[in-house]
């Protein structure tokens, strides 16, 4: 496979190539505004040179006088002067050139013969009635080696302009690209050595490079939580399956070794079959919250009138809130409709409902409000309990987080974080208020218009 060269190095390549184009323009456009002025530069000296040998040139009796003093060669331009048969009367023209060529008034010309290159200026005057002609000329020859000379110190000029601009750009780069350097070897290092603590820390910066920078570290902490998520998800898990799974062996090995009766075969089997239920419904909640993650639970959507659910619910519920005497009491709005997957929007209610119960004061009471407003269902779940501790009340939503844990064994604590997933994956949000020692409240909203949910959020 053919290896491609480095961005810094391409990014030389083109800034050297750039610059190297620049270069070229800009040399052109010199030679062709050097030679243009210098072209304008002689018109300008042989046009004013002629225009003052006419002060030294006179009529007398029908012949054509030129003053002796008349300057017929200056700064490389040759005057001549003829009458109006083009017999020359006085001055010079340079040798090699060939002074048959018509006269042309006022017109700068070029003129080539075999000795070179020639500029003619030929200007016309008439003097007492007798015509009268100067001509100047200047070989162009000494323009083009001028341009030539500038030539030659260009062509020795610019390959050290070219180094220069590399070795320049070759710097720049290197400079611009050093975060770049710096994003790769903290990546390397971190695949290498799984530290996912590591960050690349370029500091502040505006350009796109800090931007990025910036973007990795963001990323880097949200794997180092999802990882510590994992871990700690697979230690609660494990810990959370370990104790029924030992009172399930527990009681085999005592039923297998001790059982003396169907009496107590039937104790041993009914411990067993209490732990492995806990296990399944553990199992259950733990397949629900991995597929939510994943965003492989999809809901299966259809109008739910939510009133007549939490109404059931509540009825439901009752029955475990009286061993410990407490009342759930519920305000509900009628006929209150939504689209959403009824399973879940149950299994909401339930472990809400179910929360408050454990965790309320024995004879004391829960309510249940379900109302709509501004196009949202708003709904609650308050408990006159032990409340949650300012510091606890994010951590109440976590997975296997329980308040009490002596409680634990009423639960696993997955069911508030099935709660949240479940509002959330329906396009709405849930809220705690609490106060320790006073109670809790937890309350959700949900659309009430809604058509198509959002995707499932762990």
């Amino acid at each position: 496979m053919k290896r491609r060269l480095s961005i810094q190095l391409r990014v030389t390549l083109w800034f050297t190539l750039l610059m190297l184009l620049l270069a070229c323009i800009s040399f052109a456009f010199l030679f062709y505004a050097g030679e243009r002025m210098a072209q304008e530069d002689t018109r300008q000296r042989m046009a004013t040179m002629t225009a003052d040998a006419w002060a030294d040139i006179e009529a007398e009796n029908g012949q054509v006088e030129v003053d002796r003093d008349l300057e017929y060669f200056r700064d490389g331009v040759y005057l001549s002067v003829y009458d109006q048969n083009g017999i020359p009367l006085y001055g010079a023209v340079p040798r090699e050139f060939d002074n048959t060529s018509v006269f042309s008034d006022g017109e700068l010309r070029t003129i080539r013969d075999d000795s070179g290159v020639w500029y003619v200026y030929d200007a016309k005057n008439v003097i007492d009635g007798l015509t009268v002609w100067i001509r100047s000329v200047a070989a162009a020859g000494k323009i083009d080696a001028t341009m030539q000379v500038l030539l030659r110190l260009a062509l020795i000029v610019l390959p050290f302009f070219v180094l220069l601009a590399a070795i320049g750009g070759y710097l720049l780069a290197k400079r611009a690209f050093r975060p770049v350097r710096q994003i790769t070897q903290t990546a390397r290092e971190i695949g290498r050595g799984d530290d996912l603590t590591r960050r690349i820390a370029l500091g502040q910066g505006r350009d796109e490079i800090y931007t990025l920078a910036q973007e990795f570290d963001r990323m880097f902490a949200r794997l180092e939580q999802a990882f510590e998520n994992e871990k700690q998800f697979t230690s609660d898990a494990s810990h959370e399956l370990r104790t029924p799974v030992s009172i399930i062996i527990s009681n085999a090995e005592y039923a297998l070794a001790h059982a003396q009766t169907v009496e107590e075969s039937r104790e041993a089997l009914r411990a067993i079959l209490d732990q492995a239920e806990k296990m399944a419904g553990l199992i259950s909640q733990l397949l629900t919250l991995a597929r939510a993650d994943k965003a492989h639970n999809r809901l299966r959507l259809e109008a739910v009138d939510l009133s007549e659910l939490a109404e059931m619910v509540a009825a439901q519920q009752q029955e475990n809130a009286a061993a410990r005497g407490i009342a759930i009491r519920t305000r509900i709005q009628p006929g209150i409709i939504c689209r959403g997957d009824e399973t879940m929007l149950m299994r909401m209610l339930i472990n809400l409902l179910d929360n408050a119960v454990k965790y309320g004061r024995d004879n004391g009471w829960v309510n249940l409000t379900l109302k709509e407003e501004n196009g949202w269902i708003q709904g609650s779940v308050q408990d006159n309990g032990i409340g949650i501790r300012p510091e606890h009340r994010e951590l109440v939503w976590n997975r296997f987080w329980q308040a009490d844990p002596t409680r634990s064994r009423d639960g696993a604590g997955l069911g508030l974080s099935m709660v949240r997933w479940i509002v959330q994956a329906h396009g709405g949000r849930a809220e705690l208020n609490s106060e320790y020692g006073k109670g809790s409240e937890f309350l959700f909203f949900l659309p009430a218009d809604q058509e198509q949910p959002r995707g499932a959020k762990g």
